[in-house]
């Protein structure tokens, strides 16, 4: 069939398919380096017990034949491997059906670590992933010229990921249909970047542009992406930009890169690449799979479709145990206020009004004000991202805050390791206690005075100091013991 393919895309191809190894290795990095504290057989939320109450129906997985700590962290360097193998092209070197089975690889184990990863892995962006990464097992591989259908569902995805942000915004908070939502944003987003201060003290006109400039390309440009080259180009360029964008200005984890990724599978670079290569035609098995494939996608687009014309749409949300076709959505409300929750430690057995507390540093999130955030997108810092959540509502926190003390409290290795700071490298503290900060960016004269990039008041207790387990006693007898 030669409408199968699209001659003119395997520059698209090759730069989407490089562009989505290089997210998936990020991503079983940071699986690999974190999971033992957050979801680790002695974790905050350890996987075991999610196993037992939960069915394989509805979180199917390989954890689901077994799980260990080591296995685990097989699983993640097994993807990150793989990944680094199709970053470096070994998908060309392959027939057909091996190229799409090691692009299956990394989808069926990241699939697996999502299902169990509870909240630590309730981001939009894990769908996102696991959505384009099953689209890319059927995009094949010089063998053949890149199919049509896939490249229209790609563009399908992108159009959600778009026009279902601009949909959650214009919706929700009244700040983005009055333009004035950026005026806060910058400082109170999840985690600010490096670049985030200079964004946030922009003139109030530029705020108003960028505003605006989001609605375009999140309400109009998705359209564009089923029109004619080089119409759909173009949209997709823009896109591109916007999301370079918010690159600069914030900690989105991997969402804006992979939606560049995606967005240059849009392009045609057919104009400055001339005539592509000869590749042979498709094979019969190859189209039927492909036609399977986006019959199905569009079936399970149903209810991601309704969620979109709704009036109560909802945001990232999967509608499928394997997160095949998904929502996406950001940011429907914007906080006025940046509120922080500043974990405290003391070595004081007994706590009074004289007992001296030592903060604990986390790597992204806003803690000590003279220190300037730092960039760590596309990497995901997890803890950090769900203690905004907490200051947000101690709701966010009920499950895992706890579990996360008591491990602080015995000095739990696997957790200081997510932290940037630990103010008692001897030895456990005697009580940790939580307490919330109102924080706000300097202005450049408070900057000059204080070389502080923010400023932060008290505002009230998030926990009340907690003891450790009790030292052991030299002087008593174990005979006592009962």
């Amino acid at each position: 069939m030669q409408w199968f393919t699209a001659d003119g895309y395997w520059l698209s191809r090759l730069v989407f398919q490089r562009g989505l190894a290089a997210v998936y290795l990020v991503a079983f990095i940071a699986a690999a380096l974190q999971f033992r504290a957050l979801i680790g057989t002695r974790g905050m939320l350890p996987v075991p017990d999610l196993l037992r109450h939960s069915s394989w129906r509805a979180a199917p997985g390989l954890f689901r034949l077994h799980y260990s700590d080591r296995f685990f962290a097989l699983v993640a360097w097994t993807g990150a491997a793989v990944a680094l193998a199709l970053l470096a092209g070994a998908d060309s070197y392959l027939p057909l059906g091996a190229a799409m089975a090691l692009w299956a690889v990394p989808w069926v184990l990241y699939l697996s670590i999502v299902q169990v990863g509870q909240v630590w892995w309730g981001f939009g962006w894990e769908s996102l992933l696991l959505e384009t990464g099953f689209l890319a097992v059927f995009l094949g591989n010089e063998d053949t010229a890149a199919p049509v259908l896939v490249l229209w569902l790609l563009r399908w995805l992108l159009f959600r990921v778009e026009f279902g942000a601009g949909l959650i915004k214009i919706r929700g908070d009244e700040c983005w249909r009055k333009l004035t939502c950026l005026d806060f944003h910058h400082e109170t987003q999840p985690m600010p970047g490096p670049l985030s201060w200079f964004f946030h003290h922009l003139p109030r006109p530029a705020h108003r542009v960028e505003t605006a400039a989001n609605h375009v390309t999140q309400l109009v440009l998705p359209f564009l992406l089923f029109t004619p080259q080089p119409v759909a180009s173009a949209a997709a360029a823009l896109m591109v930009v916007t999301q370079l964008w918010l690159v600069l200005s914030g900690n989105f984890a991997w969402l804006n890169w992979l939606t560049v990724v995606i967005a240059l599978s849009v392009i045609d670079w057919s104009p400055l690449t001339g005539p592509p290569p000869d590749q042979p035609g498709s094979p019969l098995w190859y189209e039927v799979v492909v036609l399977a494939v986006t019959a199905l996608v569009l079936l399970l687009s149903r209810n991601p479709v309704r969620n979109l014309v709704s009036r109560r749409q909802a945001m990232n949300r999967s509608f499928d145990p394997l997160h095949l076709v998904n929502t996406y959505g950001a940011f429907g409300s914007i906080s006025r206020m940046r509120l922080e929750v500043v974990v405290e430690g003391t070595a004081d057995v007994v706590v009074s009004d004289g007992t001296r507390w030592l903060e604990y540093g986390f790597r992204g999130k806003p803690g000590d004000p003279g220190r300037l955030p730092r960039q760590f997108a596309p990497y995901h810092l997890r803890l950090d991202w769900m203690m905004w959540f907490a200051a947000l509502s101690p709701a966010y926190a009920r499950p895992w805050f706890a579990p996360f003390v008591e491990r602080l409290l015995r000095g739990d290795r696997d957790t200081l390791r997510l932290l940037g700071r630990n103010p008692f490298p001897d030895g456990p503290p005697a009580h940790i206690r939580a307490r919330v900060f109102h924080y706000r960016f300097t202005d450049p004269g408070e900057l000059r005075a204080t070389g502080h990039w923010w400023d932060r008041t008290y505002v009230r207790d998030f926990m009340r100091p907690v003891a450790g387990p009790a030292p052991p006693n030299p002087d008593r007898n174990t005979d006592d013991l009962t």
